[in-house]
Order: C-alpha cells, then structure tokens, then sequence
C-alpha cells in the first residue's frame, strides 16, 4: 500500500520531469536560436531569456501566446503539444528584427 501511494505521489514529478525544454535568447531585438526544433506531439517548456534592457513580448498566433519578457530577465512559456509543422513566432515590440519559428518534427 505505502509503494503504491509513493508511487502516485511521484508520478506527477515523473511527468514534469519528462517535459523536453527550449531556451531562446533575446539580444540586440532579436531571437537566437532563430529556428527552434522539437519533438512533434509533445508538451515544450520555452525559456526565453531577455538579455537586452528593454521588454520585448514574445507573440505567437499560431501557438496562442504571447508574454512579455522584461529586460534582463527570464520568462517560461508552454508550448504543445504541436502538430508537425513550422509554428512562428515575434517580438511584438521589435516586429521587424525579432523574428523566429519552432519546427516540430
């Protein structure tokens, strides 16, 4: 009985520990990676680290987030699970510099 109530105490932390994680940096208005790849079919842990001063949002229709990251900071966003495809991805406050997809494969 104190196995089986161990084992479902642990089965949530199992779970968590098994979500795959991405890190995107923001520097000088602009994601790098540009082009993150993950597995299809899966829930994404994305980090996005904001090295620049100022916020920027991160916005994704196809993936339905958006956050803003202030500067010098992180943020954690879920993603998923995706469909195989190419999901993009901006910078709401640098539209034209802040650029970039996840690929699920």
């Amino acid at each position: 009985m104190r196995s089986l109530l161990l084992a479902a105490c642990l089965l949530p932390l199992t779970a968590l520990a098994a979500t795959p994680e991405v890190t995107l940096t923001i520097k000088d208005h602009r994601f790098s990676p540009v082009e993150v790849h993950v597995p299809a079919g899966k829930r994404i842990k994305l980090i996005v680290e904001n090295r620049d001063r100022t916020p920027e949002e991160f916005e994704s229709y196809d993936l339905n987030r958006e956050k803003i990251i202030p500067g010098g900071s992180k943020g954690v966003i879920y993603i998923g699970p995706l469909d195989a495809g190419r999901h993009p991805f901006f910078g709401d406050f640098h539209k034209d510099t802040a650029k970039g997809a996840v690929i699920a494969e």
